[in-house]
């Protein structure tokens, strides 16, 4: 069971415990594999994340165009430290709207049906709380169901409107709970990514040698 606060009532959301879902903060030196990521997306996924036909040129220039300084960029990376779900916290540029973020996410098909885009709303909205927003919203295509559903399981308020809704989540403020457990929350995805790398290392290193010494016992034979 999941408990999320809103400013006006706290929302209980019946979840299955799950395993943690190590989510790591991006910054800059990911904006090769945040490209990688979206170029991945086949013309359906990027057309509901983006809300229109997004090509290779455009993802580039989307990438190029994040503001790590300002926005805050989540992923979750596989064993192979491929981005497999990418999400964008964007804030306001007008500070007259300063306590509004907006929130995007993607998930590669591969790797869907384990929560991820939730996970990622979760982390998104706690990490949103601490920089004082005091409302997410949601942009979407209504034939978006995955998206449709992670903002009414996280509480949120969907508003449709022709081909698109709107949904809003009200978020209370900050706690020292909330600030905690998104300082936890990086240092356990800072440590599981390094573990991957160093395992990844590995096991290219180990690829090498077995492939060196397969070459080599294969020279020796057929002399």
């Amino acid at each position: 069971m999941n408990v999320v606060e809103t400013s006006t009532a706290r929302v209980v959301v019946n979840r299955q415990p799950q395993l943690v879902v190590p989510i790591r903060s991006l910054g800059e030196n990911h904006r090769g594999r945040i490209a990688e990521h979206l170029k991945h997306l086949d013309s359906d996924d990027r057309y509901s994340r983006f809300g229109y036909a997004v090509t290779d040129a455009q993802i580039e220039r989307y990438v190029e165009g994040l503001d790590f300084e300002r926005d805050e960029i989540f992923g979750i990376y596989n064993r192979h430290l491929k981005l497999v779900a990418v999400a964008h916290l964007a804030f306001s540029v007008d500070m007259r709207l300063h306590a509004c973020s907006e929130f995007g996410v993607s998930v590669l098909e591969s790797s869907r049906g384990r929560s991820f885009g939730t996970r990622l709303f979760d982390r998104a909205a706690v990490h949103a709380r601490n920089e004082g927003v005091q409302m997410m919203f949601i942009h979407m295509l209504n034939q978006n169901a995955a998206m449709l559903k992670i903002a009414h399981n996280g509480g949120a308020e969907v508003v449709k409107g022709g081909h698109e809704s709107e949904a809003y989540l009200k978020l209370s403020p900050a706690t020292a709970n909330t600030q905690l457990a998104e300082l936890m929350q990086e240092h356990i995805a800072q440590t599981n990514y390094q573990f991957k790398r160093h395992a990844l290392h590995f096991r290219d290193t180990l690829d090498r040698f077995v492939g060196f010494w397969g070459s080599a016992i294969s020279t020796k034979s057929g002399n």
